[in-house]
């Protein structure tokens, strides 16, 4: 197995997960990005960004002591379980251990948004100046997150990213001669023939499950529903399992992201939406090894 790199952060109990895509998982910082935490950072002269050469003595690369010592029987698994698992293993190492050749070697970055590139909607300021340096630098950076193509689109236009990949991997946004370019892996009658599924779904969830919300963002959504358990409402894990279940009876795909319970139609995914945009948006193969992928949620474990 390969070895998990990383450092707890005090201050809250969330994680960023940064980790190689072949499956090498790399423990960064915590979920929400701090202005004086770098996100990425130099080893080599082929990747200008702030690599430190030892893990403060105040940061400690131990799990956190409340950290769950069991995922409930009834939320889909918890990167948090995958962390203690790592421990158990004395696979988690300081962050100093990873070589830098192995960094060397990258193409470019693979990132979620919510929570790991922002901090309450809003991108960290130290985030924003990572992307910026990995574009400079020549390093593409995809974004794959859970959002709508909607909320997505005034920074798929803004931010120096090669693309943003919504919806868990259903449609991509580019800039691409001056415009906006949104594609979809469903064409038009299937994603009407979706949405027909999706909205009895969502009436369901509603209606059976006490307390769910679709999410604030609804309106922007093209190709899944999401209902919020984090953002601007509260489910615990009871009722976040219920309304997976409810997802599942419907035949939909459903995952939990940090603030969303997210729910569709296909056998896509943040992984085939990662292989999709390296090849439509760059031109190139997917080769795993060749990237490295930031994640803080049970919708990003696949990723690794």
């Amino acid at each position: 197995m390969p070895a998990i790199y990383g450092r707890a952060h005090g201050q809250r109990p969330g994680w960023m997960v940064l980790g190689l895509a072949d499956g090498a998982r790399l423990l960064w910082e915590t979920a929400a990005m701090r202005p004086h935490v770098p996100l990425f950072a130099p080893s080599s002269a082929a990747l200008p960004v702030d690599l430190p050469a030892a893990v403060p003595a105040d940061r400690p690369t131990a799990v956190p002591a409340d950290l769950p010592t069991a995922v409930p029987a009834d939320r889909p698994t918890s990167a948090l379980a995958d962390l203690r698992a790592a421990a158990a293993a004395g696979r988690l190492r300081p962050l100093a251990e990873l070589a830098p050749a192995r960094l060397a070697s990258l193409r470019g970055v693979m990132t979620d948004i919510d929570d790991t590139l922002t901090r309450d909607g809003a991108i960290e300021p130290a985030a924003l100046a990572a992307l910026q340096r990995l574009a400079g630098a020549g390093l593409p950076v995809i974004a794959i997150t859970g959002r709508p193509a909607g909320w997505s689109e005034p920074f798929a236009l803004a931010w120096p990213v090669a693309a943003i990949v919504a919806e868990n991997g259903a449609v991509m946004l580019r800039r691409g001669d001056g415009a906006l370019r949104i594609d979809f892996v469903a064409d038009a009658a299937q994603r009407a023939d979706n949405l027909r599924r999706l909205q009895a779904c969502a009436q369901a969830v509603l209606r059976e499950v006490p307390g769910a919300r679709l999410a604030q963002d609804s309106a922007g959504r093209l190709t899944d529903i999401a209902i919020d358990h984090s953002e601007f409402a509260q489910l615990d894990e009871r009722q976040i399992g219920q309304v997976v279940a409810v997802m599942r009876d419907h035949g939909l795909t459903a995952t939990v992201s940090s603030i969303h319970i997210n729910g569709w139609i296909g056998s896509h995914g943040k992984p085939s939406g990662a292989r999709w945009a390296v090849a439509l948006a760059l031109g190139l193969p997917f080769v795993a090894d060749e990237w490295v992928y930031v994640g803080d949620s049970t919708n990003d474990q696949a990723m690794f």
